[in-house]
């Protein structure tokens, strides 16, 4: 069965006066529909890129995607020209940016920036535009969307702006939903009803969702499959419960020691992982972790680990990734919490 979207080798570079930034760097994955892909990583990994990149947003001429091919229903497109790409975007590949502060026009009122998606891609009038928007106002908890419709997004909080581009991502009930950090600047409340929303679009559309998050507790009840990504790289892509109970490369074990464990530490101390990330114009040769690795051997200071598919549907970039006793090291060193196996 063929996929929603499959992204095959994807690689977009940034010239900058420093040289070259490999922001995304032979990305794979594919997204079935109905489906949830979480894709986490530390910020500057390349995960907004990634999505950018997807929707055909990356800023030239600066930015350019060098290679890969991204295929929408067995369409290629970063082949398409621009009018068939503006066509699908915000209709059926819509997306929930990360900052709401940059993301609505200040000089539009809201009800109408949401209404003028519904009337280029849908044919609707103006005033069903504008009352489809005020619903949508009301599904992601707008207080008096009527009211509020007519508003400038100057007069809205940073929360509900976060909302408003959120319902505008839903007007259409796209195919796939791209969320960049959705919830970062909503209250916990909050969070919990717009994820609700989105996974009640999903049930009842059957759309496919792509989650860029650091929240890896929204991972673990939403996603189907994780991907990791570091340095640009994908380093590991699997299942969900294969990812949080047998993760395969030190990075993601790392991703996991670092959160707040009452069952290992009554303390509740975190573990983070020692060091920062790599510069994107000058990545460590070999393994790009490989100088935050406490388990890093001398090929990985050389060698570009491939990625090793460990079974049928989990894939990860460590040279180690098939030995049991190195897995057992790295399980133990981490405090895998009880019902995690370790090798």
């Amino acid at each position: 069965m063929s996929a929603l979207l499959e992204v095959n080798g994807l690689a977009t570079h940034f010239t900058t006066r420093d040289g070259v930034v490999k922001a995304v760097d032979g990305v794979s994955f594919r997204l079935d529909a109905g489906k949830t892909l979480a894709v986490v990583g530390e910020s500057g990994s390349g995960k907004s890129v990634t999505a950018l990149s997807i929707m055909r947003l990356v800023a030239k001429p600066r930015g350019n995607i060098v290679a890969g091919e991204v295929l929408f229903k067995g369409d290629d497109l970063l082949k398409m020209d621009d009018a068939r790409v503006r066509d699908l975007r915000g209709d059926r590949i819509a997306m929930i940016f990360q900052d709401p502060m940059t993301s609505l026009n200040p000089v539009f009122r809201v009800g109408r920036q949401i209404g003028e998606s519904l009337m280029l891609h849908k044919g609707m009038s103006r005033k069903e535009a504008f009352e489809r928007a005020i619903e949508l106002l009301d599904m992601v908890g707008i207080p008096n969307p009527r009211d509020r419709a007519r508003d400038y997004p100057h007069q809205f909080s940073g929360g509900m702006r976060q909302r408003a581009m959120i319902a505008m991502a839903l007007a259409c009930d796209p195919d796939i939903l791209i969320a960049d950090e959705p919830t970062t600047a909503l209250d916990v409340t909050i969070q919990a009803q717009i994820l609700e929303l989105m996974m009640e679009m999903q049930a009842r559309t059957g759309a496919a969702i792509i989650m860029i998050t650091h929240d890896l507790g929204v991972v673990a009840d939403l996603a189907d499959d994780v991907m990791v990504m570091y340095a640009g790289k994908q380093v590991e892509y699997g299942p969900s419960d294969a990812i949080f109970y047998d993760p395969f490369h030190p990075y993601t074990w790392g991703l996991l020691d670092s959160l707040p464990r009452h069952d290992v530490d009554e303390k509740g101390v975190l573990h983070p992982i020692t060091g920062q990330p790599p510069s994107l114009i000058n990545v460590p040769p070999g393994c790009a972790f490989h100088p935050r690795c406490p388990f890093a051997q001398e090929v990985c200071e050389t060698d570009v680990p491939p990625a090793l598919a460990v079974t049928d549907a989990h894939v990860s970039a460590c040279h180690f990734s098939t030995d049991p006793e190195f897995r057992r090291g790295v399980a133990v060193a981490c405090a895998v919490p009880e019902g995690v196996e370790s090798a």
